[in-house]
C-alpha cells in the first residue's frame, strides 16, 4: 500500500514534470497513475471536466456536494450528466445534518450569519469525508478564476484534505474554456445564460452584471470569496 509520504513525493515530482501539461495529459496521467482511486469534483455550472476525464477514464467517479440549498438547475444537470456519460459514477457527498436539523440546532439561514460554518458544515466536511475515500482528486479550478487561484499548479498536494490534487485546466482562458464548451456541445447549466456566472448554493449564488468579476456574485456583500475547498 502506498503511504502518504509516497503519494506527496508523487505530487511534488509530478507538480515539476507536469507544469506545463495539457489537459489530456494531466488527466490520462490520473487515470494511468491512481486507477480507480481518484474521484472529479463537479459543481455541476458545467460538464467540461467531466467530459475530458471521460475521455480517458469513461466510468470515472464524479463528486457533487450536495448541500441541501442547490439551484433545481444545478440538480438537473447532474441528472443530466448520468443520462449523458452513462458510465460515469455519481457520488452524492452530504452532510451529516439535512438543512432541517441545521437549523434546529444553529438557528435558520445560518448562510446569512455565518457563511463561512456553513459552508464548513455542508461543503468541507462531506469533501474531506468523501476524499478519505481516494488517493488523488480532479478539480476544475482555474487561474483566471480569482486572484487566489492565480498561481494553481498542474498537479500537487493537497495538504488540507491529505491527498494529490489535479488541476487539468488550471492554465486554461476564458476563450479556451468557453471554446470547448461550445464547440463540443457540452452540457451547461441554463442559469449562465442570464447572469449566473459562478453557481454555489442558491441563497449565496446572484447574478452578476457585465463586466464584473463572475465570482462577485457569490457570497454577494460579504467579505467571504472561497467556501473552503480550494483554500
Amino acid at each position: 500500500m502506498t503511504s502518504v509520504t509516497d503519494y506527496r513525493a508523487l505530487a511534488e515530482r509530478a507538480e515539476k514534470e507536469l507544469a506545463e501539461a495539457t489537459a489530456e495529459e494531466a488527466l490520462r496521467w490520473t487515470a494511468e497513475t491512481f486507477g480507480d482511486d481518484f474521484i472529479v469534483a463537479s459543481n455541476m455550472q458545467d460538464a467540461v471536466l467531466i467530459d475530458l476525464a471521460t475521455k480517458v477514464k469513461p466510468a470515472v467517479d464524479v463528486l457533487f456536494l450536495e448541500t441541501g440549498y442547490h439551484f433545481a438547475e444545478t440538480l438537473g444537470v447532474r441528472d443530466a450528466v448520468q443520462t449523458v456519460y452513462p458510465e460515469v459514477r455519481i457520488v452524492n457527498a452530504q452532510a451529516e445534518q439535512s438543512v432541517a436539523e441545521q437549523d434546529a440546532e444553529y438557528g435558520p439561514k445560518l448562510h446569512e450569519r455565518d457563511p463561512g460554518q456553513c459552508c464548513f458544515l455542508r461543503k468541507v466536511v462531506p469533501l474531506r469525508q468523501t476524499l478519505g475515500k481516494y488517493s488523488a482528486w480532479v478539480t476544475g479550478v482555474r487561474r483566471v478564476d480569482a486572484p487566489t487561484r492565480a498561481n494553481t499548479p498542474i498537479v500537487t498536494w493537497d495538504d488540507r484534505n491529505g491527498l494529490v490534487k489535479i488541476n487539468p485546466i488550471a492554465a486554461w482562458t476564458d476563450e479556451e474554456f468557453n471554446g470547448y464548451l461550445h464547440t463540443n456541445g457540452i452540457l451547461e447549466n441554463p442559469l449562465v445564460s442570464i447572469g449566473y456566472l459562478s453557481i454555489g448554493c442558491a441563497p449565496c449564488t446572484a447574478k452578476v452584471e457585465a463586466g464584473q468579476d463572475p465570482r462577485s456574485g457569490r457570497w454577494a456583500g460579504q467579505s467571504k470569496t472561497e467556501c473552503g475547498l480550494h483554500g
